[in-house]
């Protein structure tokens, strides 16, 4: 990608804030948006005084009127306490907000980065998930607002693409994990650390032997820019997430065991809908893009829990 305009929309989040700091350090002039609902100034706060870096508050679900050449669409709650606090918020945002790109996008002629997700999948029937899989799930659960509001952006990129030839690219982000995080997200690498930090029991949720699949934010952030710079014929879907595996009891016992917490373990009912298994198929992703994930759990844990520690005052 050469000196660009670039657009990040809910730049001001955990992922969004690592990505403009990528693309401010290659010398692209950045313009981040965010409403602020989880995103925080906070995070972007030391690229403020840089010339190439402008920050506006704004909210995707209303029409936006500028001038870039790429945009990075990342606006939308991500964890399951923040989406479902105002599900049909969610919904509009995910939608509204994909219409809304699409349209400047088009205006501008700008190709346009969608940021989806794993929940597409649902509640897998095979595993893991490759990128032809359609997917298992409930179109009216409490979890829909955010699984079909981000399978429904999917299909309005995919749609504008064939219909308007816009050059898209559609990521489907696994969990992610790193500094940033917020502490009160209901995530369980955030819940973990948080509750080890303080003394607090550890919430594991059903028998503690669901997986998920954990990928550091730099590796995740190096995939979506590979995928923003791939040939514009590969327009996606494409999984990014680190494949290794974990139970939550595994997780769980590796941070405590970081934090030297002597936090006890307390199990509590499954969620609705909660996926039993979540794990990547990145072959894809090796083979178009030449990306694999480089930072181990442990080693990702330990910037996380000191990021966490200053946070927390701990």
């Amino acid at each position: 990608m050469d000196d660009t305009s670039v657009l990040v929309t809910g730049g001001a989040g955990f992922l969004g804030s690592h990505l403009c700091d990528r693309l401010v350090a290659a010398g692209h002039d950045v313009l981040c948006i965010d409403n602020f609902y989880t995103g925080s100034r906070r995070n972007v706060a030391h690229l403020l005084g840089k010339a190439n870096f402008e920050l506006s508050r704004h909210d995707v679900t209303f029409p936006l009127y500028v001038e870039v050449d790429r945009i990075f669409n990342l606006a939308c709650p991500a964890s399951p306490v923040h989406y479902q606090f105002d599900p049909v918020q969610t919904t509009k945002t995910s939608v509204h907000g994909a219409i809304n790109m699409l349209g400047l996008a088009k205006r501008v002629k700008a190709r346009l980065l969608q940021a989806s997700t794993s929940e597409v999948y649902g509640d897998p029937e095979i595993h893991p998930q490759r990128e032809d899989y359609w997917g298992r799930v409930n179109p009216i659960g409490t979890r829909s607002c955010y699984d079909e509001g981000k399978r429904c952006a999917e299909t309005l990129m995919f749609d504008y693409h064939r219909q308007h030839a816009l050059e898209i690219k559609v990521v489907r982000i696994f969990n992610t994990y790193g500094p940033r995080m917020h502490p009160n997200d209901g995530r369980v690498v955030s819940n973990f650390i948080v509750q080890a930090l303080k003394g607090d029991e550890i919430t594991i949720y059903g028998d503690g032997q669901q997986t998920r699949s954990f990928c550091y934010v730099d590796d995740l952030i190096e995939g979506m820019l590979r995928m923003m710079d791939s040939p514009a014929e590969f327009v996606g879907p494409v999984n990014i997430g680190n494949p290794g595996e974990f139970t939550m009891l595994e997780l769980a016992e590796l941070v405590l065991k970081l934090t030297g917490s002597r936090s006890k373990l307390i199990f509590k009912p499954l969620p609705a809908d909660d996926p039993k298994q979540r794990c990547p198929d990145i072959g894809l992703a090796g083979e178009k893009l030449g990306w694999a994930p480089t930072v181990a759990l442990e080693d990702g844990l330990k910037p996380t829990i000191a990021y966490f520690k200053g946070v927390l005052g701990v």
